[in-house]
């Protein structure tokens, strides 16, 4: 991070809520799982985190000065709800419910009808491949199948409307039309339209609403889901030095100006769900970063989708692996973010990924 972090010692008992008025951000942290997260929950000595089953049991208080960020962690049992700013723990306690109404975390299959997205480029380019991908997922445990026909991958070119169109409405139609929750992964209105009206349930589009100005006022006047992701600039220069003061901070201020943004527009707000965008325009320090602070964006106050599968970052942050070689990493960083209460993961390898997650709910209901 550009802005060190100072971590200052923890208040005195009952002496919390006096710095409150300069905090900006709070970061649930101690989290607890299990048995263990409801009987701390009862006892008063944590709070829900996103409605549960998740708990945590303090706080970290983050104040941004200069040159450098300030946090205090202060436990929930110290807290003085009178005097925290209006609206602070509804956020963080609120109950969610991943926007596609499934019960716990949920897997969202990537297919991409592409010839150069950065994992599978030109394996599911044909459109009987895509189908025969998307079934495949769904049977491995996918509950939204994500269908894109625009690579935006780093350095990727834009696509016109007509090719994505093309690419991906007969495979939703066909998927929408087995009835799986299909997912249009699109920063284009003529495109969210086209996929809506061929069954896609939900619109994610990687830019949060900004590449397109008609996005907002269309999906106002629709009942789906969106997903918004961050991002800065363009898939083509992203990457081009991307720098933050201090990423888990900057990315929670740029997301939450994006719900703002789509709110005015009229999109209601208990459709947004948020994907603080791991690889967008981020270096692999910015995204560990942003990954170990997850639990922050909970403070939005709306459903987390977390992304990192295949990314590059995980050979960066190992020995130069190729994409196909990333599950582990893959499956390290998916299991990091449920671990911080997000609600959705978006993966290549549903199989291994809901293998994964079974495993760890079995650890979970033992405790």
């Amino acid at each position: 991070m550009t802005h060190p972090i100072l971590r200052e010692p923890a208040p005195k008992r009952g002496l919390s809520a006096s710095i409150l008025a300069d905090v900006a951000y709070a970061r649930p942290v101690g989290l607890i799982h299990g048995a263990a997260a409801a009987a701390a929950v009862t006892a008063g000595e944590a709070l829900p985190l996103a409605g549960g089953p998740i708990a945590f049991g303090a706080l970290d208080l983050v104040r941004r000065e200069a040159a450098a960020v300030r946090v205090q962690t202060v436990p929930v049992a110290d807290l003085d709800p009178a005097r925290i700013p209006p609206g602070l723990l509804d956020r963080l306690t609120g109950a969610r419910g991943p926007a596609w109404g499934d019960d716990g975390p949920a897997v969202m299959g990537i297919v991409n009808v592409t010839p150069d997205s950065f994992s599978d480029g030109g394996r599911f380019a044909s459109r009987e491949a895509a189908i025969a991908q998307g079934r495949r997922l769904a049977e491995e445990g996918a509950h939204i199948l994500d269908i894109g026909g625009e690579s935006t991958r780093p350095g990727a070119a834009e696509v016109s409307v007509a090719e994505e169109i093309d690419r991906v409405i007969p495979v939703i139609e066909v998927l929408a039309g087995d009835g799986h929750r299909v997912s249009v992964d699109t920063r284009k209105t003529p495109v969210m339209r086209a996929a809506l009206e061929a069954g896609a349930a939900i619109v994610n589009d990687v830019s949060a609403l900004a590449h397109d100005a008609e996005a907002p006022a269309f999906l106002a006047g629709q009942a789906c889901p969106v997903i918004l992701m961050h991002m800065r600039g363009e898939p083509g220069t992203m990457q081009a030095d991307p720098r933050y003061d201090c990423a888990p901070l900057d990315v929670f201020d740029e997301l939450a100006a994006r719900v703002a943004a789509a709110e005015a527009a009229g999109v209601a707000r208990d459709r947004l769900v948020i994907d603080p965008g791991f690889g967008f325009a981020k270096s692999a320090a910015h995204n560990i970063e942003v990954t170990a602070w997850l639990s922050l964006l909970h403070g939005i106050g709306r459903p987390v989708l977390f992304g990192a599968s295949r990314k590059s970052s995980i050979a960066k942050l190992s020995r130069g692996e190729g994409a196909d070689a990333r599950l582990p990493g893959s499956l390290a960083l998916a299991l990091a973010a449920l671990e911080q209460g997000a609600q959705t993961v978006r993966v290549h390898d549903v199989a291994e990924t809901a293998q994964a997650l079974a495993i760890r709910r079995a650890i979970l209901n033992a405790t």
